[in-house]
């Protein structure tokens, strides 16, 4: 165990975001993302058990948002036609803007399809246990300057 480390990061996640630079993304997925077959190229760690909000807020803790890119945080947009309500954004800004001075102006969207896309390119994804509808984030590391 290490002290100021989030107890909900293990060691495989701690090491995955310690390796990553400048740029690289990550996607934190709820129960339904395809997170095996999007990470085919790239590390996949269960995090089943879990919901998307409390690992956000713990990576958040210790993982730097790009400030060269206007959205280093993006939320995969509802399909048209999809009935959905989506209150666990609500969440995620208030978790954004408890560690980045942006606040929710950190925070895009990408269309369903394209979302898969750059899922695919993605460093990593964090598979969880979330059941919320539409729960999926992409985070771009940025540099540690401290």
């Amino acid at each position: 165990m290490l002290k100021g480390i989030p107890k909900i990061l293990s060691p495989e996640l701690l090491m995955v975001l310690a390796e990553m630079g400048h740029s690289d993304r990550l996607v934190i997925s709820d129960g339904n993302f395809p997170a095996e077959s999007m990470g085919r190229d790239a590390i996949v760690i269960r995090a089943d058990g879990h919901g998307v909000p409390e690992i956000l807020d713990a990576i958040l803790q210790v993982f730097p948002l790009d400030t060269y890119v206007e959205h280093p945080v993006n939320l995969m947009e509802v399909m048209k036609g999809d009935n959905v309500e989506t209150p666990i954004w609500d969440t995620y800004k208030e978790i954004v803007a408890k560690h980045d001075p942006r606040g929710e102006k950190a925070i895009g969207h990408i269309e369903r399809f394209a979302f898969y896309d750059e899922a695919k390119t993605c460093y990593a994804i964090i598979a969880t246990g979330e059941s919320a509808l539409y729960a999926n984030i992409m985070l771009q590391k940025g540099v540690v300057t401290d």
